[in-house]
């Protein structure tokens, strides 16, 4: 299986290609320090299997669980957030590898679009076969199949964040700053933390505590994996200056203490 982080290399070439699929899997994968912003010169998309993916596009964060297609116009700016055990599909196809391009007069922003149980279940096979078409270079099903994925599209029916929720999510995530607090966030936000924490709840499934602790957690490992940086400077810099606190959440969350963490990174 090609194994690949959700989000493409800027250096990489597709504006020869009428389209391209790779398996996707993020498990094991430490985040990169900095996640580059892709922009494909075709309609990008990610796919979810299983595990998550947030997704920021044209300023706006999209969450991807099972069942969940992000599609993104042609030369919009995306990149990857966050992504836990992520296992599904990304590439990127031309509007010309479509027997009929009409329905993309619609995608003049990213897509966000869920599907559920049964119809989950059909689009899933349908992209384990559009992936071994590719390898096989069957353009005749690719084209079909595509057709047949974009009929299943509800154009219109974007799946968007409360704007609290879209403002928390891009503030927690943004890398010139340190994790803050839920009455942090909820000041930024001018409402209750009880009302942000129910906001958050609902959108994404995750409390704002737990999206706080992602983002510590995933930079801490950052600092273990390519610093020197001593345990409890990496503490202080994820936002929490009790060092023992932090390696109690660090180990809760890895299964590792940072000093292992480290040595198993840099060894």
């Amino acid at each position: 299986m090609n194994m690949m982080r959700p989000h493409g290399s800027s250096a990489a070439d597709f504006s020869s290609l009428r389209f391209f699929i790779r398996r996707m899997d993020t498990s094991g994968y430490v985040k990169p320090a900095e996640v580059p912003v892709s922009r494909f010169p075709l309609i990008a998309f990610i796919y979810v299997t299983s595990g998550e993916v947030l997704v920021e596009s044209d300023g706006a964060p999209f969450l991807c669980q099972p069942g969940h297609l992000l599609l993104v116009p042609p030369m919009c700016p995306f990149a990857t957030r966050y992504y836990r055990d992520a296992v599904g599909y990304m590439g990127g196809f031309q509007p010309s590898a479509l027997p009929d391009s009409a329905p993309l007069r619609f995608l003049t922003a990213p897509h966000h679009q869920a599907f559920w149980f049964d119809e989950g279940a059909f689009v899933s096979e349908l992209f384990n076969m559009l992936a071994e078409s590719f390898a096989k270079h069957d353009e005749v099903f690719i084209e079909k199949g595509l057709d047949l994925l974009l009929s299943r599209v509800k154009w219109g029916d974007v799946q968007s964040f409360p704007p609290a929720v879209s403002a928390f999510l891009e503030s927690v995530f943004a890398e010139d700053r340190t994790p803050g607090t839920i009455a942090s966030y909820a000041e930024e936000a001018g409402i209750s933390e009880n009302y942000l924490s129910r906001l958050v709840k609902k959108a994404t499934g995750r409390s704002v505590g737990s999206w706080i602790d992602i983002v510590r957690i995933s930079r801490a490992k950052r600092l273990l994996a390519g610093t020197d940086t001593p345990v409890i400077d990496v503490a202080a810099a994820v936002g929490l200056e009790d060092q023992s606190y932090f390696a109690r959440l660090f180990k809760k969350e890895t299964g590792m203490t940072p000093s292992a963490f480290r040595k198993k990174m840099q060894g």
